[in-house]
């Protein structure tokens, strides 16, 4: 089965692909080293399909032709990306659409940006803004829910093996719901609802357009688009309740409320964050803890700090701010899981990287799990080493990226603070152990996963 990036790429080609001619004609990728296509039809996508995944095929892509390399989606060029280098001379810092919420908005269909610049910045800004006060004014939620989480761990016996992505995507999904959408989701029926909703949209946006196969059943169409429909139901309900009215609680959706988006506007950046933040938080939440019970060390400094910071008092948002080992932690989660291995941008001028030309409307990838694990930029890339973040050269490479500072998705931004409550309550009180004999088998999508369940143990500290 076709994995989401590839998808993902392959429907944002076709949406902008108003000028689908070949480039150029002889199929030549105008001297960028990389693969002629293997079949006129579809390029090299059966290519990608044998080597597992878009990443992985990426990855033997760059090993064999270098940090700029051409293939062929269908009768599209594309062009990877694959060191930091050439990435620094293709990022536009001006450009306002981030690409993990462009390729979602385009697998939805969702078509209401205007192409307006000023317009495009005040919705993300409102977009930032609204993660912004959605984790300031819902800090006690989110403690609370990490608790519940804890005193349901600590009432396990020792031997009892915990599904960890289980409840890493139960405890996201809560989160998410209630912090973006309110209190409805107080309601643990209608969290339920959601999550079954949400993963049937997400799982058939990944694996059913590209193939054909979705078109092809009846069944899975409908069910599809029930899901859908009823997510997007539940939004225009909610965005009708918060227009006009103040409530003690300020949830994602106020700050867009509040703004000067149409209502469809509002629903698709809704949309989009609910989907996008379960996800990556449940995958940051659970490779973290799974590298925290691979490395004892690296959990025993971890815990010591949060025991100094914090203390035997209350959790407060400005102590969280403070942790500084664990957002070091987080952030080599990220690299070494490479959680989001692929992103992409439409080249809507014609460019230039190193000494190739990029044509006009090519889509370049940025092969960022390649470039989170090559040896000329990271020191060895495969060990897990937070301390590595001690470096300010090297969290400024990590910034480049936009997995920190102020080009950091505001997805990951979200899930940072959401794993860094978490993983403070549940230390304070467990030591997190791995299972022995387990090897967790990696499943690269637009965002990375494990192939199977992982399990861990838990022992109390008091």
């Amino acid at each position: 089965m076709l994995d989401f990036a590839i998808f993902a790429v392959t429907f944002l080609l076709a949406l902008v692909g108003a000028v689908l001619y070949l480039y150029p004609a002889s199929r030549q990728a105008a001297g960028i080293p990389g693969i002629t296509p293997t079949e006129e039809k579809d390029g090299n996508l059966p290519d990608i399909v044998n080597s597992g995944s878009l990443h992985e095929f990426l990855v033997n892509l760059h090993e064999r032709y270098g940090p700029v390399v051409s293939f062929w989606f269908g009768r599209r060029l594309v062009v990877s990306l694959g060191t930091v280098d050439v990435l620094k001379q293709h990022i536009n810092p001006n450009k306002t659409l981030d690409p993990f919420e462009t390729m979602l908005k385009s697998l939805l269909r969702y078509q209401s940006d205007s192409g307006n610049v000023s317009e495009n910045h005040m919705r993300k800004k409102l977009y930032e803004n609204g993660v912004t006060n959605c984790l300031r004014s819902n800090f006690a939620l989110l403690l609370k829910l990490s608790e519940e989480l804890l005193d349901k761990w600590l009432s396990y016996p020792e031997s009892q093996h915990v599904p960890l992505c289980q409840h890493m995507l139960g405890f996201a999904m809560k989160s998410v719901t209630q912090m973006v959408m309110g209190s409805t989701f107080e309601d643990e029926q209608e969290v339920i609802r959601f999550q079954k909703n949400h993963g049937t949209v997400w799982s058939e946006i990944g694996k059913g357009f590209l193939d054909g196969s979705l078109d092809k059943s009846t069944t899975r169409k409908k069910q599809y688009e029930d899901a859908l429909m009823q997510l997007e139901s539940i939004l225009k309900k909610i965005i009708k309740e918060r227009k006009g009215r103040n409530f003690s609680q300020h949830i994602f959706i106020d700050s867009l409320v509040q703004g000067s988006l149409n209502d469809q506007q509002i629903l698709e950046d809704t949309m989009i964050f609910s989907l996008a933040s379960c996800v990556i938080t449940a995958k940051l939440c659970t490779w973290a803890i799974c590298f925290l019970t691979t490395y004892e060390e690296i959990q025993k400094k971890l815990y010591e700090e949060i025991d100094q910071v914090l203390g035997k008092g209350p959790i407060t948002s400005e102590k969280i701010e403070k942790l500084r080992y664990c957002r070091q932690v987080l952030c080599e989660t990220v690299r070494t899981a490479k959680l989001t291995p692929v992103s992409a941008r439409l080249q809507d001028i014609e460019g230039k990287i190193d000494k190739f030309i990029i044509p006009r409307e090519t889509l370049v990838l940025y092969a960022l799990g390649v470039v989170l694990q090559d040896p000329s930029t990271w020191s060895s890339p495969y060990k897990f080493d937070p301390e590595r973040f001690d470096d300010e050269s090297v969290m400024k490479t990590f910034s480049l990226l936009g997995f920190s500072g102020t080009r950091e998705c505001p997805e990951l931004r979200f899930a940072y603070m959401v794993a860094a409550v978490l993983l403070s309550v549940l230390l304070r009180r467990l030591h997190l152990l791995s299972v022995e004999g387990q090897v967790i088998e990696t499943k690269y999508e637009l965002v990375t996963s494990s192939k199977e369940e992982a399990w861990i143990t838990v022992s109390k500290r008091y």
